[in-house]
């Protein structure tokens, strides 16, 4: 009949099929094997100092790698044999891998952290060997400088970067912050610095950074207006620049402008969520415009806040609230 002779023809349909994935997933379990034993031999080599040979293997075995511990000694092998090898772009492909997969991983990040450092100190000696009197040579000698304390000498460098290029971006900005850090700044250090800072926005008017600092000089001398006027472009200029919304709800509050304080305050909790001064300032806006229940809770959780250390033990605001 041909009911049992369509059966017979499916079963050995089925068993040829099945005979041929057999063969097949044999077939595959020796090259699966010689595919690890050459990722091993790879990393053998590294770890063996012989990374010219080794370096071509691991790049080949990164993306088809399974083994999980064998996959991490070829990221780990690979990013060694590439800065040994002067290949920066292979290091940095080599901890990408690492990095996507075994994020967070102590030992990822810490050969990460040093092998940017490595490679950024190489490339500030290549900039000192081709470009030494250039201004981005410069700019990195002053920066250094100015990482160590030495405020002067950093001065120095800044200045002679203007000599160069008296309209760089970047550096009237630089020497200004420069000229506020220093410890025990003369009286007419503000002045010189809001100087900087006025030349960076002639220079850059889309330097949030200079119109920030301009905001906060002049909040030291309670010239509100002059102070929204600032913090309010920075806040235009960067809109995640969350200490320029602080800036200009806690002078808006200071000139008595409650209820246009509350949305500038309200970005900057968004912004800054463990940040207990917009809380605060915030607050005293909710309280002083009537709505007393939201200015409670905004006081409960800079109370909170403040608590558990997260302003820093400077805060300027106090946790009193209002007559």
């Amino acid at each position: 009949m041909f009911r049992p002779r369509h059966s017979i023809f499916v079963l050995t349909l089925l068993w040829g099929s099945t005979a041929t994935l057999s063969a097949a997933q044999a077939s595959k379990k020796p090259a699966a094997t010689d595919a690890t034993s050459s990722t091993q031999r790879a990393v053998s080599l590294a770890q063996s100092g012989n990374c010219k040979e080794a370096l071509p293997l691991l790049k080949q075995a990164m993306p088809h790698t399974a083994d999980k511990d064998l996959k991490r000694n070829v990221g780990f092998a690979g990013v060694r044999c590439a800065m040994f090898a002067d290949q920066p772009d292979a290091a940095e492909d080599f901890l990408r891998f690492l990095n996507r997969e075994f994020p967070r991983d102590p030992d990822v990040l810490y050969l990460s952290v040093h092998t940017y450092s490595d490679l950024s100190t190489r490339a500030a000696a290549e900039l000192a060997t081709n470009a030494p009197k250039s201004p981005q040579a410069l700019e990195l000698d002053a920066e250094a400088l100015e990482a160590q304390g030495k405020w002067d000498e950093a001065a120095k460098k800044y200045r002679l970067i203007l000599q160069q290029n008296p309209r760089m971006p970047g550096i009237h900005f630089r020497l200004g912050r420069l000229l506020l850090s220093k410890p025990n700044p003369p009286s007419t250090v503000a002045e010189e610095a809001k100087k900087e800072m006025q030349q960076e926005l002639d220079i850059d008017p889309s330097n949030a950074g200079a119109e920030y600092v301009l905001g906060a000089l002049a909040q030291q001398n309670q010239q509100w207006d002059e102070a929204i006027g600032h913090f309010s472009r920075a806040a235009k200029l960067d809109p995640t620049f969350g200490d320029a919304f602080v800036g200009l709800g806690a002078c808006l509050g200071s000139a008595k402008r409650y209820s246009e304080a509350i949305v500038p305050l309200e970005n900057a909790i968004k912004l800054e969520p463990e940040n207990p001064a917009p809380h605060y300032l915030l607050a005293i806006a909710y309280s002083r415009t009537g709505r007393k229940e939201d200015g409670d809770k905004q006081f409960a959780i800079q109370r909170q806040l403040t608590q558990k250390g997260a302003a820093g033990e400077d805060n300027p605001q106090s946790q009193a609230k209002p007559n």
